[in-house]
């Protein structure tokens, strides 16, 4: 099938000893040396089938057969890897269907097993089979993590643990990679693909996967006890307000609030930790914008999901092995002004940039949102003066706040809670400057009421009392809304 496609051979008798290389996965360990156990060294000379292993240690745990099963199939994994890279030319096979590279890897399995008098059960063979594609093609070991949908961070922390988070909670699986070689080799993959390297002159990186999630690798030296990597995954479906209401992130009150806000084209800076569902907020209100507006985003990462007709995506870019090209936020920014916007989106303000961020909605870029790192309203306001400090403009104090003020509408805060939950814990407006103060209103809150007994965190979402400072501008824009959403509860 795929014969013009292989390497061809130094000798007809050739038959070089299959060593154990990188090639290991989920639920398979590494294997041991040959001669470490009499048991490894009888199945050397005497290979047998996993079910006739399984029939001879009847005695032993069924955790211990299971362990031994896990083992051998890691065996035969490896040294059939082994075979694929000895016989296949990789780069050729870049542009091969996958039907076509599926049915080689099933036959060169077929015929690796046959030689050997190993048996497998037909759920084997398949796993094997898919195991080895995704070692080809894939990712290998994470393969199958990217494609489960319920997971939505990924974190490796060497070789031998990695690291999922499920629904707000961090989980430990049992995926493992063969050794550091293994798990470089992954890393290299990823990285070469989209033009960056990862190595002890450059031993960090960031990159983005096909499917647009984000990842982030350190390497040794830097990394002590072996590569760790971060992926945060792309969101094949965005959450639009209506999920995000029903899943409990704010009440349906904020939500006609947040749509009057964007809607009359207020300025809005979502606040929140690492994690906290800041770019998923930013991508809901989004959804307010009218579809005849002009948008440009700006990000390090590509994130942002926008389904309005007319968005210019743009992303920044490191500097290359010679120190040059790079591009940075402040770089696009820079240049989305003059490109005619109707507003601007930056993915995440961190930098220099922020005060350019902060001149184009001060000049007629109303409506402009962005995210920055901050745990409440309050620190989001002092973060921003200092990065205009880190960016050596030099201004009186009172001048700056004097500009955030200015600039900046409304401040939502995003917060992961301790049962991994996510809520708009917050909605804020800016109503001014009183003497050398920035004046801040809270309109929306959330109120912790106690914990479940499975430590699930009750609690609800309320008004403050406080009628908005924009309740005027609201209703000139035709979004009059009811005095009833700013009432508070009564317990």
């Amino acid at each position: 099938m795929f014969s013009r496609y292989k390497k061809p051979t130094k000798s007809a008798n050739a038959a070089p000893e299959l060593k154990a290389v990188e090639g290991g996965r989920a639920n398979t360990a590494a294997p041991a040396p040959r001669e470490a156990t009499s048991d490894t060294a009888a199945a050397a000379r005497a290979p047998v089938s996993l079910r006739q292993a399984s029939e001879q240690d009847a005695p032993a745990p069924q955790a211990d057969k299971e362990r031994k099963r896990k083992e051998r199939l890691g065996d035969i994994k490896t040294e059939l890897h082994k075979e694929l890279l000895d016989n296949l030319n990789l780069g050729a096979l870049e542009s091969a269907a996958e039907k076509d590279l599926r049915a080689e890897i099933t036959d060169i399995t077929s015929e690796f097993l046959s030689t050997r008098d190993v048996v497998l059960t037909r759920d084997e063979r398949l796993l094997l089979n898919q195991e080895l594609y995704d070692e080809v093609r894939g990712l290998g070991p994470l393969e199958p993590l990217l494609q489960d949908d319920t997971v939505n961070d990924i974190l490796v922390n060497g070789p031998q643990q990695v690291f999922v988070e499920r629904a707000g909670k961090l989980q430990l699986t049992d995926v493992r990679f063969k050794d550091e070689r293994h798990l470089l080799r992954i890393i290299d993959k990823i990285v070469s693909a989209v033009g960056r390297r990862v190595d002890e002159s450059n031993p960090h990186v960031d990159a983005r996967l096909a499917d647009g999630s984000r990842f982030n690798a350190m390497v040794p030296p830097i990394a002590v006890d072996g590569s760790l990597v971060s992926i945060r995954k792309f969101k094949k479906d965005k959450l639009g307000i209506d999920e995000l209401v029903s899943f409990g992130a704010f009440s349906e009150e904020m939500a006609a609030f947040l749509q009057a806000a964007v809607a009359t084209r207020l300025n809005v800076i979502v606040s929140g930790g690492t994690g906290s569902g800041k770019t998923t907020s930013l991508n809901a209100l989004s959804s307010f914008i009218d579809n005849s507006e002009r948008i440009l985003t700006i990000e390090d990462t590509a994130e942002l999901q926008l389904q309005q007709t007319h968005v210019g995506r743009m992303e920044s870019r490191p500097a290359n092995v010679e120190g040059k090209g790079a591009v940075s936020q402040r770089d696009c920014l820079k240049n989305a002004l003059r490109m005619r916007p109707d507003r601007i989106i930056v993915g995440e303000t961190r930098g220099e940039e922020v005060i350019d961020m902060l001149q184009a909605m001060n000049t007629g870029h109303d409506g402009s949102m962005t995210t920055i790192h901050a745990n409440s309203a309050r620190d989001a306001v002092s973060r921003l003066e200092n990065m205009i400090a880190m960016a050596g403009i030099e201004m009186p104090i009172k001048a700056v706040r004097s500009q955030i003020a200015s600039a900046v509408n409304l401040i939502v805060q995003a917060s992961r809670l301790q049962d991994g939950s996510r809520r708009m814990v917050s909605i804020t407006e800016i109503t001014g400057m009183e003497g050398d103060v920035i004046s801040m209103q809270e309109v929306f809150r959330y109120e912790r009421l106690g914990l479940a007994p499975d430590g699930k965190i009750i609690g609800r979402f309320n008004a403050t009392g406080v009628r908005s400072h924009y309740s005027d501008r609201f209703r000139q824009w035709g979004y009059d809304l009811p005095a009833s959403i700013y009432e508070p509860w009564s317990d």
